[in-house]
């Protein structure tokens, strides 16, 4: 008779858990692609490497920035270092015209300082205003925004109404508002430099803040009402760990866009602010206090003290707006 063998199933069953236990240590083996890769491997490094504009105007970008940052260092001269300073050699053209000198390639100012080192100090307070006041107007709209979106009822109703009421004046008004009465309330002792830019950064972001809670408010709306969401609420998550680990992630992408193109806004802001003579104070250097100097030596032939510190802000301004419309683009799915 036909004897069917027998099969060891021990083996079988030990043979098995082998190849799960070698699947295992592959995948853990296995290395984890680096966030840089992630980044190169994206759709928004490939929008990037095939959008010649935004490729320029990050390039103009980073010049300004990095001029900017590096200015003790690429800067020829120290403008404010009244021992370096001569009065005669106020208001010389630049080199390249007559009557100007190699060591002043853009010329020099009523106060004999070298307009490109003061073209450069004067970016950083620029950049600094411009950044930080986004940052501080999104981080205040962002939340309330969140909050209003995602409670909702009287709080909703309040962050609206105050929102449509402050987007019915001007934010160059708002600021000056917000920049006139904090100077008032600020002791007459109190008025140094520092606290002077900490109260412009706080009067750009108040005028500022509307737009981020808006859209912020607008996109919660939408996402409170999903899936994953009322999920969560099922097994028990609280409120703030939802608002913050899962609706606004979902809520960034509009708003890196907003903060993108304010940051032109702002650094305009702070050059009109400055030029009113209501923002940086003139011994800080900026380019709205450089154009405000050079306006009065405008007619008078020293065409170069606003030529150079304007052109400067709109090369800056228009970089930032390129790359915000860029990145508007890039993060619309409808686009894709």
């Amino acid at each position: 008779a036909y004897e069917i063998p027998k099969r060891d199933w021990s083996s079988d069953v030990c043979s098995s858990d082998l190849h799960r236990s070698r699947s295992r240590r592959a995948l853990t083996m296995a290395p984890r692609q680096s966030a840089w890769r992630r980044f190169i491997e994206s759709d928004i490094w490939w929008s990037f490497k095939h959008t010649p504009v935004a490729m320029a105007a990050s390039v103009v970008a980073l010049l300004l920035i990095a001029g900017a940052v590096g200015a003790p260092i690429l800067a020829p001269h120290q403008p404010f270092n009244l021992a370096t300073l001569s009065l005669n050699d106020a208001l010389m053209p630049p080199a390249w015209v007559e009557g100007g000198e190699l060591r002043y390639p853009l010329g020099t100012d009523d106060q004999g300082r070298d307009v490109l080192s003061t073209l450069l100090y004067g970016s950083r307070i620029s950049l600094l205003v411009g950044v930080s006041s986004v940052l501080l107007a999104m981080v205040l709209g962002v939340s309330l925004g969140l909050l209003s979106g995602y409670l909702g009822g009287r709080l909703d109703a309040f962050i609206m109404r105050v929102a449509d009421v402050q987007l019915s004046f001007p934010a160059i008004l708002i600021a000056l508002l917000i920049d006139g009465v904090a100077r008032t309330l600020i002791s007459a002792g109190s008025h140094a430099d520092w606290m002077t830019i900490a109260v412009l950064i706080g009067s750009i972001s108040l005028a500022n803040w509307v737009q981020y809670a808006r859209t912020v408010r607008g996109s919660t709306l939408i996402e409170r009402n999903k899936e994953y969401v009322q999920a969560a609420r099922v097994i028990g998550v609280r409120p703030v760990r939802i608002m913050l680990r899962h609706v606004l992630p979902n809520s960034l992408g509009p708003v890196l866009v907003i903060a993108t193109i304010n940051i032109a806004q702002a650094i305009i802001t702070e050059a009109t602010l400055s030029f009113l003579g209501v923002g940086v104070p003139p011994t800080t250097p900026s380019l709205g206090t450089m154009i405000n100097n050079g306006n009065n030596f405008l007619y008078s032939g020293e065409w170069w003290l606003v030529i150079f510190p304007g052109a400067a802000l709109v090369l800056l301004c228009m970089s930032v707006n390129l790359l915000g419309d860029w990145l508007r683009d890039a993060l619309n799915p409808r686009l894709q």
